[in-house]
């Protein structure tokens, strides 16, 4: 692959990647602002975030399929112009019902970018170079929403959103196949039947339920932090921005760490100290709430404990799917859906209690990293070829 073919596919799978953090993190800092908007409660106003993350999570069932049977090129396409479609329905919404119709389905819609991405990246690099590749995309930081709400109202997150689906499926257009027809499944019944095969691979599916556990620490602080922050220890939307900016740039610098050290530390190392960080620091975290720390301490034990995640995307990823070939698409699906399932669920049980308390977030959160921790060394540490 040449230089120049090689920065355009980047910066194409990059925007397509940062669908899924773009979807949910954009407008974080407005759910206080949404939830007055549409006078819900704060268990609803998270399931606009519950509705994206599941939306995303059945997408990927279904994308990450055809496009082994289809190539990358088509799914890719009619997800993109129905992704537009329901991002412009969210900026129209005169309800929360109808909102969270919406959501459904550009989180849907906008799961072919996800897993269709992972996918290209497995059809043209392998070892080393597929984790460096990783490592790129994840380095797609989640900061930019928290930006906009310094000089705007959070439906113009949804109008920026319905802007990249416009450059995705155009870029869509030129974009040249990288499955070849000859590598293709014949039809959809032997890409479905590929599930059952990819469960019943314990390595594989350690990669799986890591994914599963850890996104759901990392969704429960989506969900929650805005509230923690502006209504516990009473930071404006705009500070809120700036701290939650301040973890994007963190996961940003840590996503370089994969792609430096690909090839001299073994992914597999790079993912155990990526899923014992986060541990060590969710325990903190819960106790500094426990015992009403400061906020600066608080914003350094959140920092330590989120920033791993860019890591352990990249490193986890590559090494689920470095086996599995002609069936990327399929295994891309189900570690995404994997990934953003237990997230959706656990969305609303954060702000269950309330806006004013901080426990239920730090109590998911240890409880994730430390069932991750779990499978890690019972599943994938285990299984993994020395």
């Amino acid at each position: 692959m040449s230089a120049r073919r090689r920065l355009w596919l980047t910066i194409f799978l990059g925007v397509m990647t940062a669908i899924a953090p773009l979807s949910t993190d954009m407008y974080l800092p407005a759910l206080p602002e949404v939830q007055q908007d549409f006078a819900v409660s704060t268990s609803l106003v998270q399931m606009t975030l519950t509705m994206t993350t599941l939306g995303m999570a059945l997408g990927q069932i279904l994308v990450g399929p055809l496009s082994d049977l289809f190539g990358r090129r088509r799914p890719l396409f009619i997800g993109m112009l129905v992704f537009i479609g329901a991002t412009l329905g969210c900026v129209l919404a005169a309800d929360i019902y109808r909102f969270l119709f919406f959501r459904f389905f550009a989180g849907f819609a906008g799961a072919s970018g996800i897993v269709i991405a992972r996918a290209i990246a497995r059809d043209v690099c392998v070892g080393a170079e597929l984790t460096r590749f990783f490592s790129v995309l994840m380095m797609v930081a989640p900061v930019i929403g928290g930006q906009i709400l310094l000089f705007s109202e959070w439906r113009a997150t949804f109008v920026l959103l319905t802007l990249i689906g416009v450059f995705l499926a155009g870029a869509t257009l030129i974009y040249q196949e990288t499955l070849p027809k000859n590598e293709r499944n014949k039809n959809i019944t032997d890409s479905l039947k590929k599930f059952p095969a990819l469960l019943h691979d314990r390595y594989f599916l350690g990669h799986c339920l890591l994914q599963c556990f850890v996104f759901g620490a990392f969704f429960s602080y989506l969900s929650g932090s805005s509230f923690i922050f502006q209504n516990i220890y009473a930071v404006s939307p705009q500070v809120y921005s700036i701290i939650f900016a301040v973890i994007g740039a963190g996961l940003l610098l840590t996503g370089a760490l994969p792609a430096r050290l690909a090839g001299r530390v073994p992914d597999i190392v790079m993912l155990k100290y990526a899923v014992l960080v986060p541990l060590i620091g969710s325990a903190l975290l819960l106790l500094g709430f426990y015992f009403s720390a400061p906020l600066v301490i608080i914003l350094i034990v959140l920092f330590i404990t989120i920033v791993p995640l860019s890591v352990m995307g990249a490193a986890s990823f590559s090494l689920a799917l470095s086996r599995q070939g002609k069936n990327a698409g399929s295994a891309s699906a189900l570690i995404g859906c994997f990934s953003m399932l237990l997230g959706a669920c656990m969305m609303p049980l954060v702000g269950i209690a309330g806006d004013y308390t901080t426990i239920p977030m730090a109590m998911i959160m240890l409880v994730g990293h430390g069932l991750g921790a779990f499978v890690f060394y019972r599943m994938i540490a285990a299984d993994h070829p020395q």
